[in-house]
């Protein structure tokens, strides 16, 4: 019997579908190791395929079986069909050398002219490492990206192995500067790296780092899945970013996309061969109706060679760490968790799931952590589809981490439905508290999702167009008080007891104002929403660096305490009364008081040991914009009752303390 089904034995009645799910995986390894030697090996495409420099020039070749024709077009011949024809080879691929004398060099501009039953089009090469828009025409065009020397890394002694139960900063470099445009990789090296780690952030969870031809999808609809975008720079520039991190200490996660493809005809890889089924399912099978895009054939084994020589990409060539891999529930799920209500096993093993699509997950993390043992793999899956989490081995599909969606859709719930006074602290435990047996999640309350356009941000939520008027210091206002003191504490909670890793969006650690819109015809092409406004936290004549400041200091305290590679917090009082929460967690006792107004002196509860309790942080400290209503230089003595050990403290209102036994 799998692991999987020992550890969860409610999953018994399914065991012969995670039996030969993991079977099914299991004989395609056997046969790709039989074929091709290896996974690493299998996952090599790209040094087939593409354009790779030889002797006398350029070899370039293409994967496009339903083709009647090819041609290699640029600015090096004037963009003439019949200058340099490709040769039909084996297996659908197509083949052209180009001589060193022809003028093909770094930076030119090149298209494949296909001729095929859609007529004679130009395209962008599958393979193509750069990509440049022009500006007025906005028409993107792929470029030979053969620099004279190689870009000299110098993160050699980069540990990656000090970046387990991480801490991630989820950011977008393109919105990461003040200036109302686009930011570039250089900028976020220079000027954001610095604040990521002065606050803590050991992680970056870098977003839309793949070429997307509409800036406004957010990196989601990507067209070339080997190109940096070059609207932040160009791939030297990002490799810098990533090498520039590891210096810092920092490890670098890319936000990969392989749920689906841009429909872009011109850009993308959409009827690339003039068939409908070449990287693609054919027909409704192939579109999602709910993002607009094309759904890749798993099934197919040029597809799975495309995306996991994509994975290999990233990581050998740019030095990724590891990857959060987006949409896994669309993925897994031939519905794609439309409308679906995930409250039954059945859904997960017997209703509408593509096993093409797990089996490429388990193939993906297996390459993942064959390359780097240490990279970090997370999914971004709402179903809850069990052994997402778990080695393959057990019957999982080997992810490191999933996200906890739950938890940040509920915080919004409760600000949007509930006055905090009508918080069920049982509830809200509950959520923090629900993941799977083994399985780590990864705790946020708010991401890029909860900022966007329609939405609001939790400060947002909770101090709404106030922020407009009352943050200045000296500017008593009860609405901003209450916002900042429950910003604090529900950082604090999510982060404590909702995971073993931790994620925020970039800003949103200084309670960020309003929302992400990028630019778009409904707000004349506007970037005033598609920034970050750092001048807000580093005036110090406004309490937004409140909310930064205790950011850093909770950062510093998960890490040093060890708290998120602890086990799951164990809960030790609930009081729906006074809204009070305590648990403990990596031998520290968390301390929440929900409540609006009651701060109850002598507060007792009992402590799981005997010990003089002395403060680790205090959300109530005027250094985070509290009240200062706690010397945080008192130690609670505990003291025998029942048989048991207890301590009292002074337990105030909308305030998360952290105590610590010596």
């Amino acid at each position: 019997m799998l692991q999987l089904i020992k550890d969860d034995p409610w999953l018994e009645p399914y065991e012969s579908d995670i039996q030969t799910r993991f079977n099914y995986y299991k004989d395609e390894i056997d046969r790709i190791k039989k074929e091709y030697g290896g996974l690493k090996k299998y996952a090599s495409l790209d040094d087939q395929l593409g354009f790779h420099k030889i002797r006398n020039g350029f070899i370039y070749r293409e994967w496009a079986p339903g083709a009647e024709a090819l041609s290699l077009v640029g600015d090096f011949n004037n963009w003439d069909s019949d200058s340099h024809k490709m040769i039909r080879k084996e297996d659908g691929i197509w083949e052209v050398e180009i001589s060193k004398d022809s003028g093909l060099k770094h930076l030119s501009a090149v298209k494949v002219r296909i001729t095929s039953a859609n007529g004679i089009h130009d395209r962008i090469p599958a393979f193509i490492k750069y990509a440049t828009q022009d500006q007025e025409s906005y028409d993107f065009t792929g470029r030979i990206w053969q620099p004279s020397s190689e870009y000299k890394w110098s993160d050699q002694d980069f540990d990656l192995d000090a970046v387990q139960n991480p801490v991630i900063y989820e950011c977008h470099p393109g919105m990461a500067q003040e200036k109302e445009g686009v930011g570039t990789f250089e900028e976020f090296q220079e000027n954001i790296l610095p604040r990521i780690k002065d606050l803590g952030y050991n992680c970056i969870q870098l977003m839309a780092v793949a070429e997307h031809p509409y800036y406004g999808s957010f990196g989601y609809h990507v067209a070339n899945f080997y190109a940096p975008s070059s609207r932040f720079g160009t791939p030297d520039d990002l490799k810098s970013l990533v090498n520039t991190a590891h210096k810092m200490g920092i490890a670098v996660i890319m936000d990969v996309v392989h749920s689906h493809s841009v429909k872009n005809f011109a850009e993308g890889l959409n009827d690339f061969d003039g068939t409908k089924n070449q990287y693609f399912h054919e027909g409704g099978k192939g579109y999602h109706t709910g993002w607009d895009s094309k759904l890749f054939n798993y099934g197919k084994e040029e597809v799975s060679r495309f995306l996991l020589s994509n994975l290999r990409y990233w990581l050998e060539e740019f030095h990724f760490d590891g990857f959060r891999f987006d949409g896994v529930t669309s993925m897994l799920y031939h519905h794609h968790g439309d409308h679906v209500s995930f409250d039954h096993y059945d859904k997960y093993f017997k209703d509408g799931v593509d096993w093409d699509a797990v089996r490429y997950l388990q193939l993906a993390n297996t390459l993942v952590h064959t390359i780097k043992p240490k990279a970090i793999t997370i999914a971004e899956d709402m179903s809850g589809m069990p052994g997402m989490c778990q080695p393959i081995g057990n019957g999982g599909l080997g992810f490191d981490y999933r996200l906890g969606m739950g938890i940040p859709d509920n915080w919004i719930k409760w600000l949007k439905h509930k006055k905090d006074e009508e918080w069920n602290v049982q509830e809200i435990w509950n959520v923090l508290s629900n993941r799977r047996y083994k399985e780590k999640t990864v705790a946020y309350a708010e991401s890029h999702d909860q900022a966007m356009v329609g939405d609001k941000t939790l400060a947002f939520w909770l101090m709404d167009k106030e922020m407009y008027w009352h943050m200045g210091k000296g500017d008593d206002n009860l609405i901003i008080d209450r916002g900042i003191a429950l910003h604090k504490m529900i950082r604090m909670v999510t982060a404590a007891a909702g995971g073993e890793a931790y994620l925020n969006f970039i800003g949103n650690e200084f309670g960020h104002p309003e929302w992400m819109d990028f630019p778009r015809q409904g707000n004349d092409w506007s970037y005033k929403y598609a920034r970050r406004q750092w001048s807000l936290v580093d005036n110090k004549e406004l309490k937004y660096h409140y909310l930064n400041d205790f950011e850093s200091d909770m950062l510093h305290l998960l890490k040093s305490e060890n708290v998120l590679n602890a086990p799951p917090a164990k809960l030790l009082n609930i009081d729906e009364t006074n809204k009070v929460l305590i648990f403990e967690r990596a031998n520290l006792i968390f301390v929440f008081n929900f409540h609006p107004n009651n701060s109850v002196p002598d507060y007792e509860f009992w402590v799981p040991k005997a010990g003089n309790y002395s403060y680790l942080l205090n959300s109530d400290d005027e250094k985070f914009g509290g009240h200062n209503r706690l010397d945080s230089n008192t130690v609670h003595h505990s003291f025998k009752k029942e048989g048991g050990d207890f301590i009292k403290i002074y337990c105030v209102n909308r305030t998360a303390i952290v105590l610590k036994a010596k």
